[in-house]
């Protein structure tokens, strides 16, 4: 199953030294998670501090389990939204 997921920097709580000390290690498990084919595509969000990804697993709860390993996420640095996808049915059958 697919699921949208929308993470936002608690940038109001956490000055951007703290982000900066944690930023290399977010982009390994980034990485680790695009190379296991948990994260199928990632955008930079334009509206904030976050990204947009789309990831793929059996359910929500692995996905939150997934997510909660992310460096930013462990310092409580990182807000996560995911939502559960379906299939468009607008196009047919």
């Amino acid at each position: 199953m697919q699921f949208l997921v929308m993470s936002r920097r608690k940038l109001e709580s956490f000055p951007q030294d703290a982000f900066s000390e944690l930023f290399d290690d977010e982009v390994a498990k980034a990485r680790e998670f695009y190379g296991d084919g948990f994260t199928r595509q990632i955008w930079h969000r334009a509206d904030n501090s976050g990204v947009c990804q789309i990831v793929e697993a059996a359910s929500e709860s692995e996905v939150r389990e997934k997510l909660e390993t992310l460096p930013f996420y462990r310092a409580g640095m990182l807000e996560i939204d995911v939502i559960g996808l379906k299939p468009y049915s607008g196009f047919g059958t």
